[in-house]
């Protein structure tokens, strides 16, 4: 059998995906069921317990292909956004809706249900949250609920951005979370695909995962904004050619620190820089 994953491939010694049989062993094989996030942010965890570690997070409107749903509330399934797997509450889940046609582009935004600021806000929703928008006017997008978000908190879907790193900017301070995924709580992996995912590129979730698949291998002496420097499970994002952008757990939140400074702080606690990547 193809040694494959398991954190992007759903199989387990008793259940795995049909697409999966003939490539993985498991008791049985079954076809998934598409179902759609609809908290504001879902996590996404190990084991199908409350306290397993958070591996990420799923976002309001994400797609989720699910193989199992337990008489314990958990589904087990996989992510339409990045392939990863894992446990997600049942709660979180609900039937498919049309397609996102918008995705949150500000750290987080607030669903009115009119068009007035001042009327108590009916859903908060993350950066990259994606939501269905049927009508526009000159302030306001409205979903099919007819909540109002502010229209220059959103971006189309189809939409790129040629500066990820300020999608990354963005988030400074934003607490750190290993995990997490959003304004409220992120780790290092979290902030560069959350960017690059608002940003309209593919990324993406682990550290080791962005290392291989990411941009081209560049020299720290030609260091560029847009760069991402890559650790053993810690990645960095250059500013400029002396300063990084990072969500770590030395400053407990996103911070912004001269590349020299962190270069030290990390190699003396036994890490040494394992790759700089530069994308197209």
């Amino acid at each position: 059998m193809t040694t494959l994953d398991p954190r992007t491939h759903p199989f387990r010694p008793d259940l795995a995906a049909m697409h999966l049989q003939g490539k993985v062993e498991a008791a049985r094989f079954v076809e998934g069921k598409s179902l759609e996030v609809i908290e504001p942010i879902a996590d996404l965890r190990r084991a199908p317990s409350h306290e397993a570690p958070l591996d990420t997070q799923a976002l309001s409107g994400e797609r989720v292909t699910v193989y199992e749903l337990s008489d314990e509330g958990w589904a087990w399934g996989q992510l339409e956004s990045d392939g990863y797997v894992g446990y997600l509450s049942a709660n979180a889940l609900g039937p498919l809706t049309a397609a996102p046609t918008h995705r949150v582009a500000v750290p987080r935004t607030f669903g009115f249900p009119g068009a007035d600021i001042k009327l108590p806000p009916m859903i908060a929703l993350p950066m990259g949250a994606r939501l269905v928008i049927a009508r526009e006017d000159a302030r306001f997008a409205l979903n099919g609920f007819g909540w109002h978000f502010p229209r220059a908190h959103l971006a189309p879907l189809t939409a790129t951005q040629p500066d990820f790193v300020a999608i990354a900017e963005r988030l400074m301070s934003a607490p750190y979370l290993w995990g997490g995924k959003s304004s409220l709580g992120i780790d290092c992996s979290g902030l560069v695909q959350l960017a690059l995912q608002t940003a309209g590129v593919a990324c993406p979730r682990d550290t080791y995962m962005q290392e291989a698949a990411l941009g081209a291998p560049s020299l720290l002496d030609d260091l560029r904004r847009g760069d991402l420097l890559f650790w053993k499970g810690h990645v960095a994002i250059a500013r400029d050619a002396h300063t990084l952008i990072h969500a770590n757990a030395h400053h407990m939140m996103v911070a912004s620190e001269p590349a020299t400074e962190a270069l030290a702080r990390i190699k003396a606690a036994g890490s040494d820089v394992t790759s700089i990547k530069r994308l197209p």
